[in-house]
């Protein structure tokens, strides 16, 4: 059976996180003297995953540099990677649409954004059905906005709210179909403002619930737990 593609959303700027770590692209963000997604690579090649497609912009050629370096590994020997270049920031739909016609593919894949720790959610991702998106339950919400579910498929959004409240929200990482972006234009697109509201009115997003850490490095903060978190691994 041909293997799924992983696209990796890495071209962000990185806004958030330039207060603490502006040298390098947000997934080198080093912890404890490796980058952040060296972390995520080696989750993902245990998952199964085995052909990646870096979508890159801003200091692109940082990450492909060390690309270069990760992927002459053995323990990446059986491993296909790309690395395809945004000529201009084409937001997450965007990118990914610009992708998939650099690749010359169509059917299912799986995306993933490069800034999140989500340890079971790619090995699930791997087994669930497109269109699908992995959701996490956390203690406050309010910085993601929630997703409701009911009986595994996902029925609304709801907005951020200022209070504190707990709930399950989008992990950032997906299985879709080519076709969800055949029709794009070229121009920027918002994943998570324009397809994702469709499919979920539509009745067909599954929610994959994930029951395990879920950090996201783009701001500080968690960016600082991520290497407490490593730290007291022994890592």
């Amino acid at each position: 059976m041909k293997s799924i593609p992983l696209l990796v959303l890495a071209g962000g700027f990185g806004t958030r996180l330039q207060s603490v770590v502006n040298d390098v692209p947000k997934p080198l963000a080093p912890v404890h003297g490796k980058p952040f997604l060296d972390f995520l690579l080696e989750n993902w090649l245990e998952a199964g995953i085995v052909h990646f497609a870096f979508l890159l912009h801003h200091k692109a050629k940082s990450v492909k540099v060390h690309l270069n370096q990760t992927f002459a590994q053995p323990q990446f020997k059986h491993c296909q990677y790309q690395t395809i270049v945004e000529p201009v920031p084409l937001g997450t739909g965007g990118a990914i649409a610009h992708a998939l016609r650099e690749m010359q593919y169509e059917g299912d894949f799986i995306a993933v954004n490069a800034d999140t720790w989500l340890p079971d959610g790619m090995q699930k991702m791997i087994e669930a059905q497109a269109p699908s998106m992995a959701t996490t339950h956390v203690a406050n919400c309010n910085r993601y906005g929630k997703v409701i579910s009911q009986n595994s498929v996902i029925t609304a959004f709801e907005e951020k709210k200022s209070q504190a409240e707990s709930g399950w929200i989008n992990a950032g990482l997906y299985r879709l179909n080519s076709q969800l972006l055949e029709n794009w234009t070229e121009g920027a697109m918002s994943l998570e403002a324009t397809i994702l509201p469709n499919l979920v009115k539509s009745g067909k997003m599954q929610a994959v619930q994930c029951d395990c850490d879920f950090i996201d490095i783009g701001v500080p903060e968690d960016y600082e737990y991520f290497q407490e978190m490593i730290a007291a691994q022994g890592q």
